[in-house]
Parts: C-alpha cells; sequence; structure tokens
C-alpha cells in the first residue's frame, strides 16, 4: 500500500514553480540547501524502506523520522566534533553529520586510514540496523541506533529521556577535561547536542537535567549544551497542549531560548545557526524549540486515523518539510520541480538497491555472539601490596576515606562527587579531607538530584576521565536506576564495545542503623541492580575489604571501562569491636592492594557448616558461629564480597567441604541475595544440605520495630541447628 506521504510529495514537487518571490537573504546558501536537501532525501526513504522491509518480514524497526527532517538543519550549524545525542527521529541530522566529516576528512582516510571505524555508507549503515544484521558499525544487529564513533553520535536507544543526564555530563565534561589535562576526544570549544521530543519534554528526567544545567550555569560552571526539542505535538497518541513547551522552556532564566520551524529550511537553519553560535561563545545551556510534524504515524504499527483526523492529517503532509525545502530550492533557481522529482526518485532508487543488499547480511547467530560486548571482569594476578600511609588498624569509613585519597593522588583523572562529598566530607565523614587534598576541580558537591549525579559520571567516563560519584543512601539509587541499567551498562552493548562508561558508584546502603532512619536510611533492597547485565557489585563488610574492592573497582573501571558499584554497609562504618567491647576486632590495616573480582573470602576451618553471607551479616555470622561452636557446632564463615559476579568457585569449594550451607542474607526473601546463592549450589551440582535465613519481606520501620523484621545473630543461630539436628553432637 502506497505511504500517503510519498504518493503527495511526488504530486506537488512535480507541480512546483517559482513563486516569483525571492526567499530573504540568510545564512543558508543555495548549495547548502542542496546537501540538507540530499540528507532530508534519504531519512525519509529510508523511513519508506523500513516500511516495505517490515511488510516483507525482513526489517524489525519503523520508528521513523518523517516530518523532523529539518533537524538536517541542526546537524549543518554543528561540527562533525561536536558529541550527539540524538533524538530517535534523527535520520536526516545523522546522514548531514556523516556528509560533514566525508566533507572534512577528504583524503584523509585514503592517505593514513584515519581513525578507528571511519565514517561509511551512512544510507547502508541504517538499514543494517533496521534488519538487525552483525555487522551494522554501532550496536552490531542488537538494536537500531544512530551513532558512531567517529562522528561522534552516542548512540542512544529509544527510552524516553533518559539520555538527557547523560547529555548533561558530556557538556560538563567538555571543559572539566580540558582543565584536567584529560585527553577527551572533543575539543575544548565543543558544544554537547541533546535532542528529544516534545513528549519527553515532560520526562522528571529531562525537568531534572534541565534544572542542572541552568544551576550550573547559575553557578557559573561551563555547561555548553544544547538542547533541542522537535515539537511534532503528539506522544504517540497524546497530544502536547499547543504552546506548553514555550510556556515551560521559553522564559526560564538562565536557559537562553531560540524557535524555528522546522519545515521551513532557512528559518530553521538560521535559528540553528544562532543557538549552536550561542552556546559555543557563552558555554551555557540553550533550548532550540523546533517545531515538526509527524508524517507516517508513531510506528509502522500505528493507525493514526484512530486518534486523528482526516484533515489534521492532511494539514501535516501539506507541511511536509521535504516539500517546504523543494520550493525553496525552485525559488533560489537552484533546481526545478522536474528536477526534484528526480532527485527524490534516484535517492529511492539508492535506498532499495541498498536494502536488497543489506538483507542478504548475517544476523547474530548465538547467544555468545548477542552477548559479546556484554563487559566480563577480567582475571587478574594477585598484586603486590602497595606502599600505604596508613598501617595502622582503620574503620570502614577510614578505610573507604584514605584509599580514597590514595586514588585520587594515583589518577589524575579520578573525580569525587555527590551530595555533602566535599566541604562536609560527608554525611558520615568517608570524604573528609578530600577536598583540600585533591582540590575543587575533583572533589565537589552536587544538587540533590541522583539523575543528575550519575549523568554527570556517565559523561565524565566517555571524556576519559574516571567518575566516583556517591549516592547518599540506597533508597535514593532507586530515583535514578534507569541511569545505571539503561544508560550506562547498556551502552557497550548498543555500540558493540566502541563506548566504554567507566565508573565506579559508592553507595551507603543496607539496615542495622542505631536510633533513627527507618526505610529510606536502612533500604536493603538490591534486587534492581544484581540482574543487569555486566554490572560488577562491591559488598565489603571489613575494613581491608572495603579498601580492596574499592582498589578493584577503580581497576576495572579505568583500565577495562567496567560499571561498579560498591554497596558499603552504613552501620559498619565506625565499629570497632567484633565480640566484646574494646576487643578492636573489626579494625584492620589497609591491604595497598586490590581484592580480586569475584573472590570471596573464609573465615575458620569448621568442617560441620559453611554459613555464607556478606555486608552485615558478616558480623552477625561471626559472632553466632562463636556461640554454635560452645554448643558443639564447627563453623566456617564465608563472606561473598561481590554479589556480581557471584563467587560461584569458592562458594562451592566451601561447600563441599563442610556438606551444609547456610546462607545468612539481611536482604528480603523475595528478591534477596539468597535465591541467587542457591541457585549457584544447585547449578554447581551441590547435594549437601542447604538452607537460608533471611530478612523479611517488609520495608523497614523506624527504630527498634525494625528488628522485627531484619535478620539477626539469633535468627542465623536458630537456623543453624535446625540445619544440622540429628547430624552434629550439639549440646
Amino acid at each position: 500500500m502506497a505511504e500517503p506521504a510519498d504518493v503527495h510529495f511526488l504530486k506537488a514537487a512535480a507541480s512546483l514553480t517559482p513563486s516569483g518571490t525571492r526567499p530573504p537573504p540568510g545564512p543558508l546558501t543555495a548549495e547548502r540547501a542542496l546537501e540538507l536537501f540530499d540528507a532530508q532525501l534519504g531519512s525519509r526513504h529510508l523511513d519508506l524502506a523500513a516500511r516495505l522491509l517490515r511488510s516483507r518480514g525482513e526489517g524489525y524497526y519503523t520508528i521513523g523520522s518523517a516530518g523532523h527532517e529539518g533537524n538536517a538543519a541542526v546537524a549543518a550549524a554543528l561540527r562533525p566534533d561536536d558529541p550527539a545525542l540524538l533524538h530517535y527521529r534523527s535520520g536526516a541530522f545523522f546522514l548531514e553529520r556523516a556528509r560533514q566529516a566525508r566533507e572534512r576528512d577528504a583524503g584523509r582516510y585514503a592517505r593514513d586510514g584515519g581513525p578507528d571505524d571511519p565514517p561509511r555508507d551512512p544510507l547502508r549503515d541504517v538499514l543494517l540496523g533496521l534488519v538487525a544484521a552483525a555487522d551494522e558499525p554501532i550496536a552490531g544487529g542488537r538494536h537500531k541506533v544512530f551513532g558512531s564513533r567517529p562522528l561522534h553520535v552516542i548512540p542512544q536507544t529509544s527510552t524516553i529521556a533518559s539520555h538527557l543526564p547523560r547529555a548533561l555530563g558530556v557538556a560538563f565534561a567538555i571543559e572539566r577535561a580540558a582543565r584536567l589535562g584529560a585527553r577527551a576526544p572533543w575539543p575544548r570549544d565543543a558544544v554537547a547536542v541533546c535532542g528529544f521530543g516534545d513528549a519527553s519534554a515532560n520526562h522528571s528526567t529531562a525537568a531534572g537535567a534541565v534544572n542542572a544545567a541552568v544551576h550550573c550555569g547559575h553557578l557559573g560552571l561551563p555547561m555548553p549544551l544544547l538542547l533541542v526539542c522537535e515539537d511534532n505535538g503528539l506522544g504517540i497518541s497524546v497530544r502536547t497542549p499547543p504552546g506548553w513547551i514555550e510556556a515551560a522552556y521559553g522564559s526560564r532564566p538562565g536557559l537562553a531560548y531560540f524557535a524555528a520551524d522546522g519545515c521551513d529550511l532557512a528559518g530553521a537553519y538560521a535559528a540553528s545557526v544562532r543557538a549552536a553560535d550561542w552556546v559555543r561563545a557563552h558555554r551555557r545551556p540553550a533550548f532550540l524549540h523546533l517545531r515538526t510534524v509527524r508524517l507516517m504515524g508513531h510506528a509502522g504499527s500505528d493507525v493514526e486515523s484512530a486518534y486523528r483526523g482526516a484533515a489534521e492529517i492532511a494539514a501535516d503532509l501539506a507541511a511536509d518539510p521535504l516539500l517546504g525545502t523543494a520550493r525553496l530550492l525552485v525559488d533560489l533557481g537552484a533546481a526545478t520541480g522536474e528536477e526534484i522529482v528526480g532527485l527524490y526518485e534516484a535517492k529511492r532508487a539508492a535506498v532499495l538497491a541498498a536494502a536488497e543488499e543489506v538483507v542478504k547480511a548475517p544476523r547474530l547467530a548465538s547467544a555468545a555472539e548477542v552477548m559479546a560486548p556484554i563487559p566480563v571482569p577480567r582475571r587478574r594476578r594477585p598484586e603486590a601490596p602497595k606502599a600505604s600511609a596508613a598501617s595502622e588498624p582503620v574503620t570502614v569509613a577510614q578505610a573507604l576515606n584514605r584509599t580514597l585519597g590514595e586514588l585520587l593522588d594515583e589518577r589524575p583523572g579520578m573525580l569525587v562527587f555527590g551530595e555533602d562529598v566535599a566541604r562536609k566530607g560527608g554525611v558520615y565523614g568517608v570524604t573528609r579531607g578530600l577536598l583540600k587534598r585533591a582540590g575543587g576541580a575533583r572533589v565537589f558537591d552536587t544538587i540533590l538530584d541522583e539523575q543528575s549525579i550519575l549523568g554527570l559520571a556517565l559523561g565524565l567516563g566517555l571524556a576519559g576521565m574516571l567518575p566516583v560519584p556517591e549516592i547518599q543512601y540506597l533508597a535514593y539509587l532507586h530515583n535514578a536506576a534507569d541511569q545505571i541499567r539503561g544508560e550506562a551498562a547498556t551502552l557497550p552493548f548498543f555500540s558493540a564495545g566502541r563506548y566504554r562508561n567507566p565508573m565506579v558508584v559508592r553507595v551507603a546502603g543496607y539496615a542495622y542503623q542505631e536510633g533513627f532512619g527507618g526505610h529510606f536510611h536502612n533500604d536493603n533492597a538490591v534486587a534492581a541492580l544484581r540482574d543487569i547485565p555486566g554490572l560488577v557489585i562491591a559488598s565489603p563488610a571489613r575494613p581491608d575489604d572495603a579498601a580492596g574492592t574499592l582498589r578493584a573497582c577503580a581497576d576495572a573501571a579505568a583500565d577495562d571501562g567496567l560499571v561498579c558499584v560498591v554497596l558499603e554497609p552504613i552501620a559498619l562504618y565506625h565499629v570497632r569491636d567484633l565480640h566484646e567491647e574494646g576487643d578492636g576486632g573489626w579494625l584492620a590495616p589497609l591491604p595497598g592492594a586490590a581484592t580480586p573480582i569475584g573472590s570471596a573470602r573464609t573465615y575458620g576451618t569448621g568442617r560441620d557448616l559453611a554459613i555464607v553471607t556478606f555486608a552485615n551479616g558478616l558480623r552477625m555470622s561471626l559472632r553466632a558461629a562463636r556461640r554454635l561452636e560452645r554448643r558443639g557446632v564447627a563453623c566456617r564463615v564465608l563472606d561473598l564480597r561481590w554479589l556480581a559476579p557471584l563467587p560461584a568457585a569458592d562458594l562451592l569449594r566451601e561447600a563441599h567441604a563442610t556438606g551444609a550451607v547456610l546462607v545468612a542474607d539481611e536482604t528480603r526473601r523475595t528478591g534477596g541475595v539468597s535465591e541467587a546463592v542457591l541457585a549457584a549450589l544447585a547449578d554447581g551440582g551441590f547435594r549437601g544440605r542447604a538452607a537460608r535465613v533471611t530478612s523479611e519481606d517488609s520495608f523497614i520501620p523506624l527504630g527498634d520495630a525494625a528488628r522485627h523484621v531484619l535478620l539477626s545473630e539469633e535468627a542465623i543461630e536458630d537456623a543453624a541447628l535446625a540445619l544440622l539436628a540429628g547430624h552434629t553432637g550439639i549440646r
């Protein structure tokens, strides 16, 4: 079935004649208009080809750019080395960016090969994504995305507004990297551009990112961010009220506002040039409101007539940006109506010819191929301990503080930031003194917005630095979990490993705080992190392990680009004793070396029972094991230390050594860590006795009521006795 947009354009273009009115002078020349028209034509025919391929069962993605082709003007106003995080309707932008790069690098690749992955045929590359071909050059057939490392287009999926915090981070990182001497992939005067739709502008993630950008500008911090809202008035079928985007963003202090009709190429180009030049000169955020139309529906499966009237659809067809550019070219004397039709059909033929080729391309053929870009921690040889300034026994908080200081000394590109981390030194003193030690460019406070904190990390990591953001409490992370799940962890997957997101996220978490707290200060929900592919999760309990796992995460992030989370047990930050007051049993010297990722630690050699635990559970289990020993039960305690990857080999070793395993899990029974431990035992062929004791499936209340729902030493002891009943000489 013919697409109305296709039929309407051909009919209208064929009848075009000069209007007799010369377009007003502006920055867009006839030559540049022809170049941008070529990008617009390519984008339109990619959309038409996507529908054709889907109808034949050979394509998988039909969300197109039809009606948004005016974004070619935005690309034309920027440089090919300006980092771009694109809206999923940015086909014309992508094609124009590729043309710019080819023009800039003419002869360069023939001479010396240029950088990695030199620009190829962008039409064919997009088509490879539509058919999920394995040799698609950015995602490798894993998703259809606009992305290219040599074009400085950072791949984004179609998640709503989730890329705006990263765009904030990229803009922040441009100047900060130059200031710190980091080897960023963008020049110091670069502009970060971020595209999104009018419906996305209403999302809390977008609102938070815009607020953070304006806040940075208010503080005088460089924030060269161009926000481009492509406003077609619809979020699938939900209408954006007329005038809403301008009302919401048009007069916000600290945010320069520019507007244009995206169906008028000359006007869109002039406004884009003004906006881009303003951001480049002032290093402050700007908002470009590009009014567009949406042609061919939201996607191939969308029946627009179910929620839009015929007159409204016809009005959008009449406002087709391709037709607007065709009229401009005719009035400029650059082409006739007949020549416009010829250009249109020539582009159709080129795209369809490429489409017939890509359908023959190989697809991903196995789980291993699909999962190849998901990072796996390297097996590292144990390090020789480094000389440490602190050899005396310290607490967990002191170990973290001193290790962070040493890492800042060793790694000039490392930055520590978050709520209260600089002047105050952290709510629990973990970052005290680091501001004085490393300076305000590397240790700084942020606004109270976890999405923006992680967005800064997402941008700083791409700029070649090592971000170490702090999330003040585990419950606060849930406000921004998608920045780790949907942005950080997916980037290597959707770029076939060409992009990495190095970062170490420190999170104060778990329960057992005395005197106050409740759910938000005693959160023990870790399931949202544990199921993210490729994420490394450290969960240290003792001071030496806190230092060692932090070092290991810093190494893995900096050297291998991994995303790491360190879950720090708040209740153990300042603990000094283990069994009796004054015994100093919870103090330890800094190890001076990294703790191998995925390695557990065993305490004791008992042959009756292995208690498997982590974090606060370690201290409780060691205390329970001492009491069990008095009752004739010889225990060993295994501290997992890592929740991902789980130390399965160490777990199975200790399980087979005792024949009985009790998992002491301070997280919840449903969705907690114990489920994974028992599954690992079963998968590893363990046939001995196994049980678990956990906290209840409850939120954590305030005060002493928390004891009713949290794991306790007494519960561990009782569960051990129940598991071993009839098998040992228990007294």
